[in-house]
């Protein structure tokens, strides 16, 4: 393997950083690395994949396997965008390796598996960094200043609320995709878990929902249109330590895309939370308009960077995941999702290629999250 370099960081020089997974989402970590190369505070080292970079990587070296990248490149962070039944595998070599890591969504398909790489990550004095990037956008704290200077009066609720699209060929786009294990070894792919993970772990946020104790249970009702394992029309209610609830109505059979959004239920008005937006609305009763501002979002490999250099405060360390992989446990340990009669999906072929739509979904969805109760509570036809 050679001489190591020195490592970066406590020497002053820039942070030693390796990317896995670089298509997809992967590519915005290269982008967001590169860009901080030019910062002078990391160097991009190398990158991995098993496909060939479809996008500039710098004079980083490419390796086709995450595992010989961690080994062989002497790096002081690894960003893992990789498959989510490689991310505690991988993220232990990395901690084992005297690396940092910057670790996808969802962490870990357990909360074991959460807490037993919590405790390597300590015994090895290492960070990792979880990419919820909607936790690192000031507009969290924001709504909760909104909520506990009694805006909107007593919280009664929260929900969370995404209707996507997803092409049919996302279900085939890889082997793990769509499924809930894969030889024996759980994925946990799925609506709820992973496209819009967001808005569940932004929801549990706003709520303060951080520990796996905040929650106290979930009921999931997860259904599928298309030929997959995994959920892809989901509704579900979470009940919280104090009482309150979120509901959630999270779905890829949608007719359009829509902006998905978090809510908070006052008994003086609403607060939504356009999540990917930064957006915060303050919707009181009787006022004709809403109070709309837009707050600003800090980069998760940053803050990790910074952390590192600096001493600054993690925005989403492992622990602050446990309530989110709570629910992911409920949703790894339920039963399989059911089908969606045909008499309720149309097949569609649009500019979004071709995909599945279950009729009327938006307006059972948006009575989910107002009603606090699950598509099979509040009547949807397509439920039953």
């Amino acid at each position: 393997m050679g001489e190591r370099m020195p490592r970066g960081g406590a020497s002053g020089d820039p942070l030693r950083v390796g990317v896995a997974g670089i298509h997809g989402h992967g590519a915005t970590h290269v982008a967001e690395a590169l860009r901080l190369e030019r910062a002078g505070r990391v160097r991009l080292i190398a990158v991995a994949d098993h496909r060939a970079p479809e996008i500039a990587v710098g004079e980083a070296a490419v390796f086709a396997d995450a595992a010989a990248m961690i080994a062989d490149a002497d790096l002081d962070l690894v960003v893992l965008s990789t498959p989510i039944h490689t991310h505690v595998p991988l993220a232990r070599a990395a901690l084992e390796g005297g690396a940092h890591v910057l670790l996808e969504k969802p962490p870990a398909p357990s909360s074991l598996e959460l807490e037993e790489l919590d405790a390597a990550a300590r015994a090895a004095g290492r960070a990792v960094q979880v990419g919820f990037q909607s936790l690192g956008s000031t507009a969290i704290d924001a709504v909760r200043e909104l909520v506990a200077g009694g805006v909107v009066g007593e919280v009664r609720a929260y929900g969370a609320l995404g209707t996507w699209v997803r092409a049919v060929d996302y279900w085939t786009r890889s082997a793990w995709a769509g499924r809930r294990e894969l030889d024996g070894v759980p994925v946990v792919d799925g609506a709820v878990t992973n496209p819009l993970a967001h808005a569940v772990a932004t929801a549990l946020a706003v709520a303060g929902a951080r520990s796996a104790h905040d929650v106290v249970d979930v009921e999931l009702d997860l259904l599928r249109a298309n030929a997959i394992q995994a959920d892809d029309t989901s509704s579900l209610v979470i009940r919280l330590r104090d009482g309150r609830t979120v509901a959630g109505a999270l779905a890829l059979t949608a007719s359009r895309r829509s902006e998905p959004c978090v809510t908070v239920e006052g008994e003086l008005g609403r607060i939504v939370l356009w999540y990917t937006l930064d957006i915060v609305q303050v919707v009181r009763d009787g006022e004709p308009f809403p109070a709309t501002t837009r707050h600003p979002r800090v980069s998760l490999l940053e803050n990790l960077v910074s952390h590192i250099t600096a001493g600054d405060e993690l925005l989403v360390p492992l622990g602050a995941t446990a309530a989110f992989t709570r629910v992911l446990d409920a949703v790894r340990a339920g039963p399989d999702p059911r089908p969606i009669a045909t008499e309720h999906i149309e097949r569609v072929h649009d500019g979004a290629g071709e995909h599945l739509v279950v009729r009327d979904l938006e307006r059972w969805a948006a009575r989910v999250v107002a009603e606090q109760a699950t598509f099979a509570d509040v009547g949807a036809p397509f439920a039953r």
